[in-house]
């Protein structure tokens, strides 16, 4: 007969233990650190930008490209809320409004985060979208102001059009106290070609290109956040090293490196080790892998899903070790297609889902002789 375990004391059995960590928060991507390292010229650029605001005037337009872990956020916000600071100090009314695109990746509840982060009460659903862009102008037009809107990941929401864009960046027309200016940061270099002319020649009045880390640059901010993080001693001699070393492999990544300094430190305290060794960065760089790749699939939309599937299928007949023709996977996402009873898209289509899947790491796609083959990327 097995006897339930008791859940007496089942989180005080647990909080006894000596945590390694100090303060993990400052591990994760949402942190901004009081001193940014290796980005004095990208912060410098953008504030010579932006001071304008400090002067009543408009500040131009800005686009900032870069891989991921470039620090292209950390920066936005970091120079942002150094302009409300300062703004402040001076008694003007300057206001930065930072909306992640990934999050909020529609025209209508962009506008709905705006207009309520100035108070007005509009529904997530229900209205006419002019409606609520013209409760937003109304609502910043009440008072000279002027007003930073950060777009992060800003190529997620043109996928879905890119009116919004164009109304906002035309706004200034239309208002007579306030001033609006846009910053769109992007991992993807070549959004801007998706854009309406007219948007693109006046959202990228400046542009700012993000370099990746090195090894080094890397290490030094893993060393300044080791120190807020963890405990003395807890850190074995090579984890900072490691993680560097992992993170510039992955085009200098260093939210890539922060998240293996986090995990392996998770990995280390569930086993109650009182130190993080290499052993455990290894055992993370496994698992983050793994995780991103299952996290990727799990929201990949159905017709991408099908597409990644008869690729799946195709390997697993007999074609492992052998190329896959988009002809070939065509047919097999054809059958499924019949078999779920969706629609059927055109070839031309799936082979740019294809190719999707392959920009995001899932698989390989080499154009060969005009024809295109894939191969499913293995992991951990």
């Amino acid at each position: 007969m097995i006897k339930a375990q008791s859940l007496d004391g089942l989180f005080e059995k647990l909080l006894d233990g000596k945590s390694i960590f100090k303060n993990k928060e400052v591990l994760r991507p949402s942190y901004t650190p009081d001193l940014l390292l290796h980005r004095n010229e990208q912060i410098n650029s953008l504030a010579t930008i932006l001071v304008s605001a400090l002067r009543g005037e408009t500040p131009s337009n800005v686009l900032i490209y870069g891989k991921t872990g470039t620090g292209k956020t950390a920066v936005t916000r970091y120079v942002g809320k150094e302009l409300e600071r300062v703004s402040e100090d001076k008694s003007l009314f300057c206001s930065v409004v930072y909306i992640n695109c990934e999050v909020i990746d529609t025209q209508y509840r962009l506008l709905a985060n705006l207009a309520r982060h100035f108070e007005e009460e509009v529904p997530m659903t229900g209205w006419p979208t002019d409606q609520v862009f013209m409760k937003f102008k109304e609502a910043i037009d009440s008072r000279e102001q002027v007003i930073v809107i950060i777009l992060d990941e800003i190529d997620k929401l043109i996928k879905k059009g890119d009116d919004v864009l164009y109304n906002l960046s035309r706004i200034n027309t239309d208002l007579q106290r306030a001033k609006v200016s846009m910053i769109g940061v992007s991992n993807d270099l070549k959004f801007t070609e998706f854009l309406d002319p007219r948007v693109k020649s006046s959202l990228g009045e400046e542009e700012l290109i993000f370099p990746p880390y090195d090894a080094e640059q890397i290490s030094d901010i893993l060393k300044q956040r080791a120190k807020m993080a963890y405990t003395d001693g807890s850190l074995g001699e090579m984890v900072i090293p490691l993680c560097a070393a992992f993170a510039a492999q992955e085009h200098g990544d260093a939210r890539r490196a922060l998240d293996l300094l986090r995990v392996s430190g998770e990995i280390a305290e569930r086993e109650n080790q009182p130190q993080v060794l290499e052993e455990h960065v290894r055992r993370a760089q496994e698992k983050i892998e793994v995780d991103r790749v299952v996290e990727v699939v799990r929201t990949l939309p159905t017709q991408s899903k099908l597409v990644l599937y008869s690729i799946i299928l195709l390997r697993s007949r007999g074609r492992e070790g052998k190329n896959v023709t988009t002809g070939e996977m065509y047919n097999v996402y054809r059958q499924l297609c019949h078999h779920i009873d969706v629609d059927i898209l055109t070839q031309r289509r799936v082979t740019d889902l294809m190719s999707e899947l392959d920009m995001l790491g899932i698989v390989n796609a080499v154009v060969v002789s005009k024809a295109v083959t894939v191969e499913r990327k293995k992991f951990p």
